[in-house]
């Protein structure tokens, strides 16, 4: 059956390659996207190729990237010291092959007929990706559904262990980075950030700046190695950019198609729970409590409040790939990880921020993280003030009278103001940090005073339109929403820690007057 070393399997915007083929079109730069690939299948995708090639290069003693597809094949063939056994889809079950160990006997199998069910679980109510229904696969498919599996998967009941590159089984690998923006816009170029990440990481490796429990020069494709059952791999002794396997899966193929089956493993592959996913994933942003751990993303999203706090606080550690270098100009932060929870899963949760050349010098500055600050506490005044105006509304226009529930009739329209809030942030953010630079004392003013009178306008219009919504007796009402309006407002003028914000009303009032 189909060896990825010679097989045209892989399809892109191009054309379609073999493993090899793919990697020296990816060297040109000539990869665009990859049509047959689910969204959620992005980011497992991208850290398999560029950890593939960097073990590849590094193992063969090559510095740089190869444009042509036979050096490539020679490379990763001497991963495997010369066998292409373990780089088929297919092959006899005592023997590995691409992302299978090999199987000892006397394990019970389960048949998997397509590969959206071998897959990753998306969500556990089989809303946001409807499962099984790849009945006409082809041989991508499961290649990328192995992928996906084999270094992204959680625990999944007994005897479904996960990978070793996570905080704890219910938790998500994750992935943080900076990638070139594409030209002419949309999101990042793959060509351009498989060979960014592929040259970082070298660099990292040839000046000693690795982080990691692992040891360079180990076990690296863990699918080659031996799998006895309860036997586990020493993550110590493992290099830092090992691909690993978390599930016993073999595929099959009769009559021209390719099912699957799998099968459970008493222990995870690596033993790795002590390090909370602190392995050296050059993706994963880590604490800096101690013990540290690596992120896990929960029921959340990739908010400005959770973004900024990645990024920009003393709380976390940016992984070395989330951080912009010298030959980055204008780029973009990807964050992208597995909504997951104690046995359930809330989809997969993906943005994209644009960071400006002009500001990518300032990226991990002080003054980055100064004035992230101060916009969340900006974003949190005109949130108070919405709050505070709609519960008094509640209340009749009784202060006194407010309560628990009267705050609840705020919360609809306190999330759409945080989407609004979430929307100006991190556009608000680079022209404040390219104003410290450029601009001088006045531009950092004029910058400032933008992004909260853009909240002003937000918070403004949620007020007038959600005050309809808020339930009030007809007689009470009138002056409910008075006094509603003037505790807006005046929450607003008081302003935050940095002072009074009674600049947006000597700007309305010059409107006025003219």
């Amino acid at each position: 059956m189909s060896n990825l070393l010679d097989a045209i399997l892989i399809s892109t915007t191009t054309g379609r390659f073999s493993l090899p083929g793919l990697l020296a079109a990816l060297a040109r730069g000539e990869v665009r996207g990859y049509p047959a690939q689910r969204p959620h299948q992005r980011a497992a995708w991208h850290m398999f190729l560029v950890q593939l090639a960097a073990l590849a290069l590094w193992t063969g003693g090559q510095d740089e990237l190869p444009q042509d597809e036979p050096r490539w094949r020679d490379l990763l063939l001497a991963l495997t010291a010369g066998d292409a056994g373990p780089w088929a889809l297919t092959g006899p079950e005592e023997r590995p092959a691409f992302l299978q160990p090999a199987a000892p006997k006397g394990l019970t199998w389960t048949d998997v007929t397509t590969p959206d069910a071998l897959d990753l679980l998306i969500t556990s109510r089989n809303h946001d990706l409807k499962q099984q229904i790849a009945r006409t696969a082809e041989a991508e498919d499961w290649v990328f559904a192995l992928v996906s599996l084999q270094t992204s998967e959680g625990y999944g009941g007994a005897g479904n262990n996960g990978i070793a590159r996570m905080n704890g089984g219910s938790s998500s690998r994750p992935m943080l980075g900076i990638a070139p923006a594409r030209s002419g816009g949309g999101g990042p170029d793959p060509s351009d950030w498989w060979r960014r990440d592929v040259l970082r990481l070298f660099a990292m490796r040839r000046d000693g700046s690795e982080i990691s429990p692992c040891t360079p020069g180990g076990p690296a494709l863990i699918w080659c190695t031996p799998w006895p059952e309860g036997q586990q791999l020493d993550i110590t002794r493992l290099d830092p950019w090992f691909i690993e396997v978390c599930r016993r899966v073999r595929l099959d193929v009769h009559e021209g198609r390719i099912s699957a089956r799998r099968t459970t493993s008493k222990a995870p592959r690596v033993d790795a729970k002590a390090f909370k996913g602190v392995t050296g994933d050059p993706w994963a942003p880590i604490s800096t409590e101690d013990p540290p751990k690596s992120l896990t993303l929960g029921e959340g999203n990739f908010t400005y409040k959770r973004l900024s706090d990645l990024a920009f606080s003393t709380e976390w550690r940016l992984p070395p790939l989330a951080i912009p270098g010298q030959g980055d100009a204008d780029c973009m932060l990807v964050a992208e990880a597995l909504s997951r929870g104690n046995s359930k899963t809330d989809g997969l949760k993906s943005r994209i921020i644009p960071i400006p050349g002009s500001v990518r010098g300032l990226f991990s500055s002080p003054t980055a993280g100064t004035l992230a600050k101060d916009q969340i506490e900006e974003i949190k005044v005109f949130d108070e003030a919405l709050r505070n105006a709609l519960a008094l509304v509640a209340a009749r226009g009784e202060q006194e009278a407010v309560k628990k529930a009267h705050y609840a009739r705020s919360t609809a329209a306190r999330a759409r103001f945080d989407r609004a809030a979430d929307a100006l942030f991190f556009p608000a953010l680079w022209d404040r940090l390219a104003a410290t630079t450029a601009d001088g004392p006045a531009g950092q003013e004029a910058a400032h005073h933008r992004f909260v009178g853009d909240l002003f306008t937000a918070a403004k219009a949620e007020l007038h339109a959600s005050l309809p919504s808020i339930p009030c007796a007809f007689i009470h009402r009138p002056r409910a929403e008075a006094r509603g309006k003037r505790a807006f407002h005046g929450r607003i003028r008081r302003g935050d820690k940095n002072g009074p914000f009674l600049f947006l009303y000597e700007k309305e009032a010059a409107d006025v007057g003219q």
